[in-house]
C-alpha cells in the first residue's frame, strides 16, 4: 500500500473532523484568476459545509462569477499530527433570509460554543443575518489525511 492509501480518512473520520472543527480555509478564484484564501467559521448541513458571509464580500463577488471553491478543514502542529480535509465543489447560494439565518446560527453556535437559542444571541444573529447571504457547497472531490497513521515511522517534513 502506498503512503498516499496509508493516511487516507475513513468516511466517518472525515465526518468526525468536520463535526469537530470549527474554522476552514475558503479557496475562491479572483476576476484575474489568482486564488482568494480567507479563514471562515463554517456550519454543516447533512455533512455538507455551509458557511455565510457579507454579500458584497469579495469571496461572494468571486463565487457568483465562478462557484468553484476549495474549502481546507486541518489540524495538528506538528508533521506526526497532522489531519485534514480538503473539499473541492461548487458553492450554491442560499439567499433566502430564513435559510441564511439558520445557516447563521449553525455557524454561530459552533463558532461559540455555545447555545444561540436565547433571545439576545438570536436577536444578534438576526441583524447580522440581514446583509449576509450563505452557501452550501456541494462536493466534487474530497481528499484527506491523517498523518498520525504513519505511526511515527514516517518523520518527513515533506508536504502531503
Amino acid at each position: 500500500m502506498n503512503q498516499r492509501a496509508r493516511i487516507a480518512m475513513s468516511e466517518e473520520e472525515i465526518a468526525g473532523l468536520l463535526r469537530d472543527a470549527r474554522k476552514l480555509q475558503l479557496g475562491t478564484i479572483n476576476p484575474d484568476g489568482t486564488p482568494h484564501l480567507v479563514t471562515m467559521f463554517y456550519g454543516l448541513d447533512d455533512g455538507r459545509v455551509t458557511f455565510w458571509t457579507y454579500a458584497k464580500s469579495q469571496k461572494a463577488r468571486n463565487i457568483e462569477r465562478d462557484p468553484r471553491v476549495s474549502c481546507l478543514i486541518e489540524t495538528g502542529d506538528e508533521y506526526a499530527q497532522l489531519r485534514g480535509v480538503l473539499v473541492y465543489g461548487k458553492a450554491r447560494l442560499i439567499d433566502d433570509p430564513a435559510a441564511v439565518l439558520e445557516v447563521g446560527l449553525d455557524v454561530t453556535r459552533r463558532m461559540t460554543g455555545m447555545p444561540v437559542d436565547g433571545p439576545e444571541a438570536r436577536a444578534y444573529v438576526e441583524h447580522t443575518a440581514r446583509k449576509r447571504v450563505a452557501y452550501l457547497v456541494e462536493p466534487a472531490r474530497v481528499v484527506s489525511w491523517d498523518h498520525r497513521k504513519l505511526g511515527g515511522d514516517s518523520v518527513n517534513s515533506s508536504a502531503t
